[in-house]
């Protein structure tokens, strides 16, 4: 597919990445002509220098016959505009990056509408959704959703004392009375997609799908269940630290923030008067303990600067806080802070990536049998779980799965059939209308035939 991403700071050049290693026709257009002459010369990508919202440099990157276009500049209304542009232009689909909280409320619809935007994305939010989850089930490590919540896939690590430590997959699933699925294990740099006889050992990273109460109740089983986080400290008055907050509020818990530009906690004090604002440099440790840091349920570090998010939730986690979440945006720091012993983090230009990676697959296979729609990269990258809506009747419907020939390194993770969640045995089959969560390790999967061997 054709596909033009206008503006390439961090977050656009992630997107751009991601989709050229997809196999994308990716133009590259920006301002500034040092970072077109380095993306042309990193990536396998056509470069075009110049204003996102100038009509010559829209047509010169083809934006009249383009299947995606994207706008990831840092102003919001350049990147409505030039969307707007670009579709009276031809492009199919626009996708622009929209961050202010303003245009994120009940006028987001009908800018959208009337922009004929094919979507508005907010790196901050989601980055903030995110993390919300994973204090709302501070057992795991990351938390991935299907289908509006009704299966959850985990991220968790074994412990040297873990129940689970030295048994088979086969063994654990007639030990536990508990509907879930095992379905990936991280182990130091490898990732597999495990069979029924594989064994875990002690440091392991798995991926565990099951329903939201199925996934509490094994938990607890495991005695490795920890409650939601209630009194949080947040260190940055960031956007994703005000949709945090505002997530924190709305649940009756209490989110107190940490940060240093006054204008910034006058904005903050206004638009979320239910938390608590603090002006102060959160580097600071001694200001970090004054303000009850030891005795917090979480922390989560959302300044700019990734190095310095790192160092504080190690020094919050020296402090006995049961739970640390920091957000990093480079990937070198993001596998120096695991190494660190940090694992709940995240990465908001790797979340956007994720949604437009799974964008223009369903785009590509819209007229296929089950078309992608939701995708995301796990195990840092190198394992995918994907959601398809299984829309019509086909060679994997009304067959035992244990009749279907898979291909290597994948496995069917879930199945839901209206509201109902279905952790899958060989008994089971695919139904038209189901759900079904597909776990990938080496394949590129765009439509659910393909992952027949």
């Amino acid at each position: 597919m054709k596909i033009i991403i206008a503006g390439c700071g961090k977050i656009g050049t992630s997107v751009l990445s991601s989709l050229a290693q997809e196999g994308h026709d990716v133009t590259a257009v920006d301002k500034n002509p040092n970072v077109i002459s380095e993306l042309t010369n990193v990536y396998d990508v056509m470069g075009v220098c110049g204003n996102a919202v100038d009509c010559e440099t829209l047509i010169e990157a083809g934006a009249g016959d383009c299947g995606m276009f994207v706008a990831m500049t840092d102003s919001d209304e350049l990147n409505m505009l030039s969307c707007f542009l670009a579709k009276r232009m031809g492009a199919q689909n626009t996708i622009a990056r929209i961050r202010n909280p303003e245009y994120n409320d009940t006028s987001l619809s009908f800018m959208r509408q009337h922009l004929e935007l094919s979507m508005a994305i907010n790196p901050d939010l989601r980055a903030a959704q995110e993390i919300y989850n994973i204090l709302k089930f501070p057992s795991a490590l990351r938390i991935e959703t299907f289908s509006r919540r009704n299966l959850e896939m985990i991220e968790f690590r074994l412990s040297e004392d873990s129940e689970l430590v030295g048994k088979s997959l086969v063994d654990i699933r007639k030990k536990y009375d508990a509907q879930f699925l095992i379905c990936c294990v991280q182990r130091g740099e490898d990732v597999y997609i495990p069979s029924g006889f594989f064994t875990l050992q002690a440091g392991d990273k798995i991926g565990l799908t099951a329903s939201q109460s199925e996934m509490e109740k094994l938990l607890k089983m495991l005695n490795a269940f920890k409650k939601q986080a209630k009194n949080i400290i947040i260190l940055g008055g960031s956007k994703s630290a005000y949709y945090l907050a505002k997530m924190f509020e709305s649940g009756g818990n209490s989110a107190k923030i940490i940060e240093q530009d006054e204008a910034r906690c006058v904005e903050l004090t206004s638009a979320l008067p239910n938390a608590t604002v603090i002006r102060g440099n959160g580097a600071e440790q001694e200001l970090l303990m004054e303000e009850g840091l030891s005795s917090c349920d979480a922390f989560v570090a959302l300044t700019g600067m990734d190095e310095e998010n790192i160092l504080l939730s190690i020094f919050a986690s020296m402090q006995k806080v049961p739970k640390s979440v920091v957000k990093i945006n480079r990937d070198e720091l993001y596998l120096l802070a695991q190494k660190m012993g940090i694992e709940s983090a995240i990465s908001p230009k790797e979340i956007t990536s994720n949604i437009l990676v799974q964008y223009a697959r369903a785009l590509e296979n819209s007229s296929g049998s089950a078309a992608v729609e939701t995708l995301y990269k796990i195990f840092d990258g190198k394992a995918e779980a994907l959601e398809f809506n299984v829309k019509s009747e086909s060679k994997l419907t009304g067959v035992p799965l244990r009749e279907i020939k898979l291909k290597p390194n994948l496995l069917i993770g879930g199945i839901m059939r209206g509201r109902r969640t279905i952790i899958p045995s060989g008994a089971d089959m695919i139904m038209p209308n189901d759900r079904v969560i597909v776990i990938s390790s080496g394949n590129r999967i765009n439509d659910i035939l393909d992952i027949l061997n």
